[in-house]
């Protein structure tokens, strides 16, 4: 038996010394510690939206209240949510403020042929008084703040980053995103108002290259703006900016491909156009939607579903979103900008 005691004990010892020299990647006695840089591995409630949560994570501090993976908001609530939203959005469009001329749907193996087969524009009247609302003007301030060719760096004004806080000071006014925000907060996703706010500046007015070394891109510019990349436009997702580049002659409306089945607005259209020279082969977007709706809607997506298709519901109907990440840069720590989000059409 004496014979056995070292054995015994080196065995004792080397399990506590492997037990140790382990914890640093485990999440044992470590739910809801704060953010350690330092540390390989991470279990703070928001290590999941940063992917650096440690492997037991979900196994050890999932039933404390975290939104612990991506997953963790079911289908089912972002169904309800979504629906809420569509409910919220009292400064949309109504039936009057647009009238609309789809004219020409293709089928989807038409789409590169790059004929116009529209001969009128696609919007024969819109309401402008729409445009005075307090969401809307602070959102069309922005659309001109950008250089439409990646590659270009952009350079904000102490004007145009003021923009930017105006239109998300409005924006957060709206019970559109007022509903948004209550999910989230419910979710464990964000502590406060002012955090959930500072996260939105930074996924969609944070600023990543596509081009070059330069700093020639984010992801409010992309969806709603729209830009040219290698000959073609990519993004361009908004209603409103297309019907102010199409009153300016800028855009040619070239035919749809999908016209969704909303009676009213907010509806979806995915089209061809051509913008001042450069192709557009399926642009999907809301038409009649408020700013904030979208806004709302392509935020909780990308939070909730980045990088995977998000199934919605809006009046009863069944709607997809896609939102993908940009994957080479990112702010905080960790965190990724938007780099895409646009509605997905049963024909995409």
């Amino acid at each position: 038996m004496r014979a056995c005691v070292p054995l015994i004990v080196a065995i004792l010892f080397s399990l506590a010394w492997a037990d140790l020299y382990s914890a640093p990647s485990s999440c044992r006695d470590r739910c809801h510690e704060a953010f350690d840089r330092h540390q390989p591995c991470h279990c703070d409630p928001r290590c999941p939206e940063f992917g650096n949560c440690c492997t037991d994570f979900e196994s050890l501090c999932g039933h404390e209240g975290f939104s612990y993976s991506s997953d963790a908001i079911t289908k089912e609530e972002l169904q309800s949510i979504s629906e809420k939203i569509y409910r919220a959005d009292v400064n949309k469009a109504q039936k009057a403020d647009i009238i609309l001329n789809s004219q020409n749907r293709i089928s989807p193996s038409e789409t590169r042929d790059q004929v116009d087969r529209c001969p009128e524009p696609l919007f024969t009247y819109v309401n402008e008084k729409l445009f005075s609302k307090p969401t809307y003007a602070a959102f069309i301030n922005l659309l001109n703040n950008y250089q439409r060719a990646t590659g270009r760096g952009e350079h904000f004004s102490a004007q145009q980053l003021a923009e930017q806080d105006v239109f998300l000071r409005e924006v957060m006014r709206t019970a559109v995103m007022k509903e948004l925000y209550g999910f989230l907060r419910h979710q464990n996703r964000y502590g406060s108002e002012q955090e959930f706010v500072d996260d939105l500046k930074n996924m969609w007015f944070g600023l990543y290259s596509r081009g070059n070394e330069e700093e020639d891109s984010s992801g409010f510019e992309h969806v709603f703006s729209g830009e040219i990349k290698k000959g073609k436009v990519t993004g361009f997702h908004n209603w409103i900016r297309f019907y102010m580049q199409e009153k300016e002659g800028l855009v040619d409306y070239y035919s749809h491909i999908y016209d969704g089945p909303w009676d009213s607005y907010p509806d979806v259209l995915a089209m061809q156009f051509n913008w001042d020279g450069y192709y557009k082969e399926v642009g999907s977007a809301f038409i009649g939607s408020s700013p904030e709706f979208e806004f709302a809607l392509y935020s909780l997506c990308f939070i909730a579903r980045p990088g995977k298709v998000c199934q919605l519901s809006l009046g009863g109907y069944p709607l997809a979103i896609q939102t993908y990440p940009w994957d080479k840069s990112t702010y905080g720590n960790g965190k990724k900008y938007i780099a895409t989000a646009y509605v997905v059409s049963s024909t995409q």
